[in-house]
């Protein structure tokens, strides 16, 4: 058993299911003490007292700086200080821009870039003090619009932009930063979207390689402690996902926009009228809430 992460002390947030469950399990296992931060508080007690006396929980919404702040604060003082984050907290929502409500956009976009932002931020003089690393989950969809995608995209997109910013705005102070770029993960998100939204599937289905497989949520948690462990600067889950990134300019350009509105034409109808036939347009998290589910 690899222990290359004994004795680090690593914050997650979104940290009471998926990606960040996962990530701070396996990241347990390899040495590191773990700060959970999320707004599930049982499952975080749970998942702190499987993990044992290395890791500590704090509930907390990262649309509150004042309590984020808080957790990130209080973490530090528990574990005397904070070497490594994972910025994880992540919400989806349905629905094109004329079909989402105002609250539903402004609710996704302030969970995954604005709930980076402040993670970022309150972080900062702790990471400052032991140099050391951030993880920004972004996502595929950072450079790949889809439509009925929009809010989620946006943020993901904000939130790499913001990433890649504040790596600039930290490297004097011997911070790095990496992020993650997950195509499809087997998570909450993307089973309660399938479940919800039949279409949806069908679209996923009709991408492109690697836009059209659905990755186990065990491999990306491997590829973002790997990344922690190496201080890696970018995360590509499926590594083909690099590709996207390199043909972001050509897949958004002219000479795209053919098969990339024949696409959309086919597929947007039929998710406009599941949205409205569902009635809502947040996804809803198992047990009828709607928490941050990375």
């Amino acid at each position: 058993m690899k222990r290359d992460l004994a004795g680090r002390r690593l914050v997650v947030t979104g940290a009471a299911r998926g990606i960040g469950e996962r990530v701070a399990r396996l990241a347990a296992t390899r040495g590191a003490r773990l700060a959970l931060i999320g707004l599930e508080p049982e499952r975080l007690r749970a998942l702190a007292g499987e993990l044992g006396p290395a890791a500590i929980w704090r509930e907390a919404d990262v649309r509150d700086g004042a309590a984020l702040k808080a957790a990130i604060d209080g973490c530090a003082q528990a574990m005397a200080g904070i070497d490594l984050v994972v910025a994880n907290a992540g919400v989806a929502a349905y629905g094109t821009v004329r079909q989402i409500d105002e609250t539903s956009f402004e609710r996704v976009l302030d969970i995954n870039l604005n709930g980076v932002f402040r993670t970022l931020k309150y972080a900062t003089p702790h990471l400052e003090r032991s140099r050391g690393h951030v993880t920004v989950v972004a996502s595929a969809l950072s450079f790949m619009p889809l439509a009925g995608m929009a809010a989620y995209g946006a943020g993901k997109a904000g939130a790499e932009l913001l990433a890649l910013t504040y790596r600039q705005e930290v490297a004097h102070l011997g911070v790095t930063v990496g992020v993650v770029h997950p195509s499809w993960i087997d998570t909450d998100i993307v089973r309660g979207a399938d479940a919800d939204l039949p279409s949806f599937r069908r679209l996923r289905n009709r991408l492109p390689y690697p836009g059209n497989v659905t990755t186990s949520v065990d491999r990306v948690a491997t590829a973002i402690v790997d990344g922690l462990a190496r201080r890696r600067s970018r995360v590509y889950v499926p590594r083909a996902v690099v590709v996207a990134n390199w043909l972001k300019a050509g897949l958004n350009s002219p000479a795209a926009w053919p098969w990339t509105r024949r696409f959309a034409a086919h597929a947007v109808p039929a998710l406009e009228r599941e949205v409205e036939a569902l009635g809502r347009n947040d996804q809803l998290v198992p047990g009828g809430g709607n928490a941050e589910a990375s």
